[in-house]
């Protein structure tokens, strides 16, 4: 939905209209166009603890626009809550899904993070899903295609779960080679000589 505020091209601009917005509110402090609309001003300020604040009240009122919670989940991760941006991405994402919302713009960015917080997480079949979906829109494709990948590659990696902690152990020969040993490994074990060949004695010990 396309606003008909002022256009916000500086700070000074969005100081102003924050102010407005303030007033406009505490008139109508249910009307969660306005609330939404100050939580943009304050994020134009660089301010984005007071837009969360704006957002969560959006919703707690009733978004009338359905944008709110999207613009809580980027808030969110603008302020490096995972915890929260994942909640509310996967929340707009169900309710997209379930035809309770209508898919805005954002919805890409939304399966984009999921898909990468999944893949952290070893949760690789949520990731592979939703990093499809990223395939879909032009904004993400590329990311998309990358997150397939990784995916993949992690499943092919011989135990199927992604673990970045995991170190493939060294093959023994190549660590020799390498440390410019010339044994092999049957000889590195201490104490373990071969045995001379046993002697035939049957000539020399005859009786009659």
């Amino acid at each position: 939905m396309v606003r008909n505020w002022p256009d916000l091209r500086t700070a000074k601009d969005a100081r102003l209209l924050s102010l407005l917005l303030h007033g406009a509110q505490r008139l109508r402090p249910t009307d969660s166009r306005m609330i939404v609309a100050l939580g943009e001003s304050y994020e134009k300020l660089d301010q984005p603890a007071k837009a969360k604040k704006c957002y969560m009240r959006a919703l707690n009122v009733g978004d009338q626009e359905d944008i709110a919670m999207i613009r809580l989940a980027k808030v969110c991760e603008k302020l490096h809550d995972e915890e929260g941006a994942v909640r509310w991405y996967s929340k707009y994402v169900d309710m997209v899904n379930s035809a309770e919302l209508d898919p805005g713009d954002d919805i890409c960015f939304a399966y984009r993070y999921l898909a990468h917080y999944y893949l952290r997480n070893d949760r690789l079949s949520e990731a592979d899903v939703h990093a499809h979906k990223c395939c879909e829109f032009k904004e993400t494709k590329n990311d998309g295609k990358a997150l397939v990948r990784q995916i993949a590659a992690h499943r092919n990696s011989g135990s199927g779960v992604y673990n970045p902690r995991f170190t493939p152990k060294p093959n023994l020969r190549v660590k020799l080679a390498l440390s410019g040993s010339s044994t092999t490994p049957g000889s590195q074990k201490r104490g373990r000589t071969t045995p001379p060949p046993p002697q035939d004695h049957s000539d020399n010990d005859m009786s009659f």
